[in-house]
């Protein structure tokens, strides 16, 4: 699922920056051609969203750790 993002305008500066998030997944159209459709889209708080974004960048980074120790024992085997 890939996301497109934008910042939405606002009257006055001094309000909090709010960002769009379109989030899109490719499907097959009945020709059988992908295409990009909108899965939904959400609005929120700049600063929450870079919250949000880094805190998923901590979870993925422990999953990879995990994936990396799973490869580093199945490779054990393999080679034994």
């Amino acid at each position: 699922m890939a996301k497109l993002i934008t910042q939405v305008a606002q009257e006055s500066v001094e309000e909090t920056k709010m960002v769009k998030i379109k989030n899109t997944r490719t499907m097959q159209d009945s020709s059988g051609k992908d295409v990009e459709v909108i899965d939904f889209v959400e609005s929120k708080p700049l600063d929450a969203a870079i919250a949000d974004a880094e805190a998923n960048k901590a979870r993925l980074e422990a999953r990879l750790a995990e994936v990396d120790a799973e490869l580093v024992d199945l490779n054990a085997i393999k080679d034994a």
